[in-house]
Parts: structure tokens; C-alpha cells; sequence
């Protein structure tokens, strides 16, 4: 079987590009447990192995607990996450799974409840970017866990 493209080698520019909006909105307000939550919940919905992989272990290294890791896949029925996760949870699986309805007047509404408007934006963005990492890689084929020492990721100690 021959190898899958490597979009950091064949445009450069371009990876080191979406990666610099990666950094730049790592540095954004937006509370970093529900980056965290963001990414997990999408890379989940997209069947991203590496990406889940990698943000499930950056979680854990930030203080995630690791029962609400395992919760993220039922967030809905789950008592450990509050109102405003929630709300970034749906957001996230309304703009991952953009339907023909697109985002509801309802959900906008809880998310302007807990969120301000350059939250909102910071969400989006980071919902957004999550899943163009997740379809570069899905593309890719990357092995889970293959960049942990490079990222610092072993010191999860998920193996």
C-alpha cells in the first residue's frame, strides 16, 4: 500500500498557514477546557483517530478529568458538563454536521446566554479549524499517536 499525501510537505505554506490560525486562536479568551471539549466532540463526529487521539491527551495534560473525556460522546446525558459547555457541544455538532437548517435560532439563542459575541466567534473559528485539521488527516491516514514525543503528548501517559 503506498503512503497518503503529506499536506505539510506538499504545501508548506498552506499547513504552516492553518497552523498559525491554530496557535493565534490558542491564545484567543475562549476557555480552553471547551477548545478542548470542541475538539474532541468534532474530531469524534468526523472519525479523526489522530486528531481525537491528540486532543484527548492534550485535555488530560491541561487538567481535563478523564471521566468527562469519556463523557464527550454522550454530553447530552451527561451530569458533568454545565449549561455553557453544552451550548459548545451543540455548536459544535450543528457546524460539523451543517444540515440544511444551518444553526437554529434556539441554539443561538443558549449560546448568546453564555457566550459573548467575540466568544461566539472564537468558537466558530475554532470549530472551524478543528474540522479542516480533521479532514486533512482523515485524507492523510496519520497513525494516532505517531507525533506524542514530539508534542509532548507521551507525558499523558494514554497508551
Amino acid at each position: 500500500m503506498s503512503s497518503r499525501v503529506n499536506h505539510f510537505k506538499t504545501i508548506p505554506a498552506l499547513a504552516k498557514t492553518l497552523g498559525e490560525a491554530s496557535m493565534t486562536l490558542g491564545k484567543a479568551s475562549l476557555d480552553k477546557k471547551i477548545k478542548y471539549l470542541v475538539d474532541i466532540r468534532a474530531s469524534q463526529l468526523n472519525h479523526c483517530a489522530f486528531c481525537l487521539d491528540m486532543h484527548v491527551k492534550e485535555a488530560k495534560l491541561h487538567g481535563e478529568r478523564e471521566l468527562r473525556l469519556y463523557h464527550v460522546a454522550i454530553w447530552r446525558e451527561s451530569p458533568l458538563f454545565s449549561a455553557k459547555e453544552k451550548a459548545a457541544l451543540a455548536l459544535t455538532e450543528a457546524l460539523t454536521r451543517l444540515g440544511e437548517q444551518g444553526v437554529s435560532e434556539a441554539l443561538y439563542s443558549e449560546l448568546r446566554e453564555h457566550f459573548s459575541e467575540v466568544e461566539i466567534s472564537e468558537l466558530t473559528f475554532s470549530i472551524a479549524l478543528i474540522n479542516a485539521w480533521n479532514r486533512l488527516q482523515i485524507l492523510s491516514q496519520m497513525v494516532p499517536g505517531t507525533l506524542d514525543s514530539a508534542y509532548g503528548l507521551d507525558r499523558a501517559e494514554l497508551h
